[in-house]
């Protein structure tokens, strides 16, 4: 008898003081999305493990309650669930894996290994969501970020630390422009999400735009689009989270996200099967206040000296530049790309709007004869992109305005200026010496 009590009070003692029981609740109902619990009384975005009598093991999330009863969303679309499965809590959820080990790796929403070479050797951690950050410790974009695209680097100056949209419907270009893009940086660390993308794009997208030695210092985290709405906005916080280490650890990192479109849509399911209603075109509040949340993380540090420059892709649905998600990412960011598809028809790539795309840091980081040049540019692509259709029907008179004379003198050589193709590479230096010499003549 003394025996046991000396071995319960070693089991007691060690107990943490104020540990308490460890909850688990119940599975009361699931709809093919949608899973509720009782019992399990977690805060929202805390996960949970749902366990069937065979021992099967399903993975979960809070995202909201109802009354007593704790709403979850199921990480897996084809869980075999079944009434009354236990239902525990499961901590590891809110953190990620960082660290170096990452680095040519390709990993899915959850950090499991894709690529076959075996598990993942990171063992740091970092907050899945972010930590919160003083708006005061972020560096000013005073430093050009050379993405070796002879348009970006002429006409739309990228910064170190600066967030980019990169506007366009579908089969305008956004694939090659970001493999120019991948290939161009210099960067010390490449992190990309691919979420909601087709899994043979996801194939192509490392065989083509992440060959070779710009690989070894990439972090791939792929989501196909057939798998649960949870997985693919999870999938976007983790890349976010896995740049921000690197930027902790004083790095230079461009972040890649295709696409931000995708990412909405997501939250859109989730916030429509929790009760939200609709506002702009379907899309309820939380979605579109998903955007702000998740691109504020990007940015240069002050303290560390890393920065995270970021790519977001938007997918124009209709090729309306109006879309909500559209204003919204273009609102938050430091500017945008707008791909058009009447220059795409024309056989021009990358296909740039200049008249509609905007770098709102390129004038802290262009010396003045660079910005003189790139307004010359600008003036003659709006005087002919203004009178375009006056042009086009033969109503303009040669010799009426001499600006527009210009214009339509000079447009196949400004088109030619922003062809490129997509293996070549034009540095920053000499983007910006053929863009003042062509202005000049």
């Amino acid at each position: 008898m003394n025996n046991l009590a000396e071995q319960a009070r070693t089991l007691l003692d060690g107990v943490a003081v104020g540990e308490g029981p460890r909850r688990v609740g119940r599975l009361l109902s699931y709809d093919g999305l949608m899973l509720e619990a009782t019992g399990l009384d977690k805060p929202v975005g805390s996960g949970a493990r749902i366990v069937d009598a065979d021992g099967h093991i399903a993975r979960a999330e809070v995202i909201g309650f109802r009354g007593k009863r704790t709403l979850l969303m199921a990480l897996g679309a084809d869980a075999a669930h079944a009434s009354g499965a236990r239902v525990e809590p499961d901590a590891s959820s809110t953190m990620v894996e960082v660290g170096p080990g990452l680095l040519g790796r390709v990993i899915d929403a959850l950090g499991q290994p894709l690529d076959g070479l075996g598990p993942v050797a990171a063992t740091d951690k970092w907050p899945l969501a972010g930590k919160p950050g003083n708006p005061l410790e972020r560096a000013r974009v005073t430093e050009a970020f050379d993405l070796g695209v002879r348009g970006v680097n002429a006409m739309l100056t990228a910064g170190v630390g600066q967030r980019i949209a990169i506007v366009a419907g579908s089969g305008v270009g956004k694939s090659v422009l970001m493999g120019q893009m991948l290939n161009g940086a210099e960067a010390d660390v490449i992190v990309v999400g691919l979420i909601g993308e087709r899994s043979r794009e996801v194939s192509d997208f490392l065989a083509t735009k992440l060959s070779g030695p710009v690989r070894q210092k990439s972090v791939v985290v792929a989501v196909p689009a057939d798998h649960a709405p949870l997985l693919r906005l999870r999938a976007a916080m983790r890349a976010t989270a896995i740049a921000e280490d690197f930027r902790a650890r004083g790095l230079k990192v461009l972040l890649l996200l295709d696409s931000l479109t995708r990412v909405a849509h997501a939250q859109r399911e989730i916030g429509l099967s929790l009760g939200e209603p609709p506002t702009v075109k379907g899309y309820p509040p939380s979605a579109l206040g998903l955007i702000p949340r998740l691109c504020e993380r990007a940015g240069a540090d002050s303290r560390t000296g890393g920065s995270i420059t970021a790519l977001y892709t938007v997918l124009a649905d209709g090729d309306d530049t109006d879309d909500p998600i559209v204003d919204a990412a273009r609102a938050i960011v430091d500017g945008h790309i707008i791909l058009s598809r009447g220059l795409a028809e024309q056989g021009v790539y990358p296909a740039i709007d200049v008249g509609k795309s905007l770098s709102r840091v390129m004038s802290d980081i262009a010396c003045p004869e660079h910005a003189q040049a790139a307004a010359a540019f600008r003036r003659l692509w709006s005087a002919y992109e203004d009178n375009r259709d006056l042009i086009l029907m033969g109503a303009y008179a040669v010799g009426s305005d001499a600006l527009i004379d210009e214009a339509i003198a000079r447009r196949q050589e400004l088109l030619g200026f922003l062809r490129q193709a997509p293996a070549e590479q034009v540095p920053f230096e000499d983007s910006v010496l053929q863009l003042a010499g062509m202005m000049a003549s």
